[in-house]
């Protein structure tokens, strides 16, 4: 759900001839030169939200950025999690901070220990997918949508009009639609186009129309895409005219002159959060609380916002970013957007499974 900047393209190449010898990037720490005089912190995020400019107050403290290791894929990082390594703090989506949680490998978070606490939304900090028995499990950072960016000058304008899930199913743009890896994706996009308004809960019966709409997809699509990179790239080249995507892919493919937008479906566009969880075996505290505290800033906030274009999560940053780039990503009222969106949830685990499932059976033809 959660758009990233690609890694430069030596070390994806790198990275593809360690997995053809199963060795898992996830678990490869990018380690920096000033980790000890960082206080060892060791903070496994996504490539990009690594920046500098998101940690400069912690950087000014400790001398030097956290060691680092990026997430590939969620799944991947928890599997590897439950095997028993333990990064300090990682920055999940909300979605997945109830199975964490689950799983033992989170402690809960102590917001008095966080200078920004206050300035953080609060209907995002008070989310129940971040709040467990009255608990603050995800320190919220910021969010995002997942919707259809499309190509308005390759797709009809009758998806102006009535913006709508339902492009991603239409057999006019079989062989140039492009759909998100995982199984959140695949399985609730395709209950919002049934028109299921329980779409964390879908029994066995609206599972089975799910999988028969996804399999139906599954054979229309150009990709199914796991690296915003190559999803931009596809549609840049107007080989995909329509896909799932986030905002920060809609930002890069405007910087390029294309013709593109975002669609706001009639079914509603969702919204995901992601934040800080502390692994129960962290090392050093205060750094962590630290790292957080400077994340969370008002000033990084403005910088996620002018250069991903994803919302912070502190009302203050939206006073220190340039108004006119807020003006232009729509989000210059952040309430107004959460309150529009379908939140991400976590499900339960009886529903991951059988989401996970259908997932499952619809990619490998099943």
């Amino acid at each position: 759900m959660i758009n990233r900047k690609s890694l430069p393209l030596s070390r994806r190449e790198i990275l593809k001839s360690l997995a053809a010898l199963g060795v898992a990037y996830t678990a490869m720490p990018v380690l920096t030169k000033s980790a000890k005089a960082a206080g060892e912190v060791h903070y496994h995020t996504w490539s990009g939200y690594d920046a500098e400019d998101l940690m400069k107050a912690y950087i000014e403290k400790y001398g030097g950025m956290p060691e680092v290791s990026h997430i590939a894929t969620e799944e991947e990082s928890f599997t590897k999690m439950k095997t028993g390594w333990s990064p300090d703090l990682i920055h999940p989506g909300n979605y997945n901070v109830r199975r964490f949680k689950d799983a033992g490998l989170l402690r809960p978070i102590d917001t008095s220990r966080l200078a920004n606490w206050g300035s953080l939304i609060e209907s995002v900090r008070t989310d129940d997918s971040v709040v467990y028995d009255g608990e603050q499990y995800m320190i919220p950072s910021e969010y995002g949508n997942s919707s259809i960016i499309y190509r308005k000058d390759l797709v009809d304008d009758k998806y102006e009009t009535d913006p709508s899930w339902g492009i991603l199913y239409d057999e006019d743009y079989s062989g140039r639609l492009s759909n998100y890896e995982t199984a959140a994706a695949v399985v609730q996009c395709a209950a919002l186009v049934l028109g299921y308004d329980n779409i964390y809960t879908l029994n066995a019966e609206q599972l089975a129309e799910v999988k028969k709409l996804a399999s139906k997809q599954r054979d229309m699509l150009r990709l199914y895409w796991s690296d915003a990179t190559q999803l931009e790239q596809a549609i840049a080249t107007g080989e995909v005219v329509a896909a799932y995507g986030w905002n920060a892919s809609l930002v890069n493919l405007k910087k390029q002159g294309l013709d593109v937008g975002m669609m706001i479906p009639k079914e509603r566009m969702f919204t995901w959060i992601a934040g800080f969880v502390m692994h129960k075996d962290v090392q050093n505290e205060d750094a962590a609380y630290d790292l957080i505290d400077a994340w969370t800033s008002p000033e990084s906030g403005a910088w996620l916002m002018e250069n991903y274009g994803y919302g912070s999560t502190n009302k203050e940053a939206y006073t220190v970013a340039d108004a006119s780039v807020l003006a232009d990503l729509g989000i210059s009222d952040p309430q107004a957007v959460l309150d529009s969106s379908l939140f991400f949830k976590s499900l339960a685990p009886e529903f991951e499974e059988s989401y996970q499932q259908v997932f499952a059976d619809v990619q490998s033809g099943g």
